[in-house]
């Protein structure tokens, strides 16, 4: 992993074994931490994960960020209580959510990508428009999935629409946390 690739790297040389597990393991607790901070909307909740999810791929970089959200993921399918709502099991991976679960490995991956090419916060604006590129990708897939359960028109309705602006402003509050993050390790190091 280069210096670009992740911001939670202070060198050039790949984390060893024991800090990619802390980190992974870090990063699962954050996520399903971000979980919990929901509003119980139906038939998909309001919650805290989409910015969770991007800027653990902006910090950690596309591999070791889409392995800890697939970690977390698969925390979920084994049934711990660490989705919105305290949810776990098969059942958010077949139900309503299952496209915006699926698309959040993508979403942390693309985010890493994106941030290892200058999209991570050292310009606000780029890291706003890589953050909302990630999260709508993540909507789209989430609301198609709703789409093809409830029909399209009610999963755009309900599974896009309402998202879109706090998704705005989750894009907006992950830009300000990287560029915060990119100053202080410019003033660390």
């Amino acid at each position: 992993m280069s210096q670009s690739a992740s911001l939670a790297l202070p060198s050039s040389r790949s984390p060893s074994l024991a800090r990619q597990i802390l980190m992974v393991l870090g990063g699962t607790a954050v996520l399903t931490a971000s979980s919990y901070i929901s509003i119980p909307l139906q038939p998909v909740p309001v919650s805290m994960q989409t910015l969770a999810v991007l800027m653990i791929g902006a910090l950690y970089g596309w591999r070791l960020g889409g392995i800890t959200v697939l970690a977390w993921l698969m925390e979920a399918l084994a049934g711990l209580p660490v989705l919105a709502g305290g949810a776990g099991g098969l059942a958010p991976f077949m139900g309503k959510t299952a496209g915006y679960l699926l698309a959040f490995p993508l979403g942390a991956m693309l985010m890493g990508w994106l941030a290892a090419r200058g999209w991570d916060g050292a310009k606000p604006v780029r890291a706003f428009l890589a953050m909302f590129l990630c999260t709508t990708l993540i909507l789209l897939a989430g609301g198609t999935w709703l789409g093809m359960l409830i029909g399209m028109d009610k999963g755009w309705q309900f599974g896009v629409l309402p998202f879109l602006l706090g998704d705005v402003l989750k894009s907006a509050l992950g830009a300000a946390t990287l560029a915060l993050w990119h100053g202080v390790r410019r003033r660390g190091a």
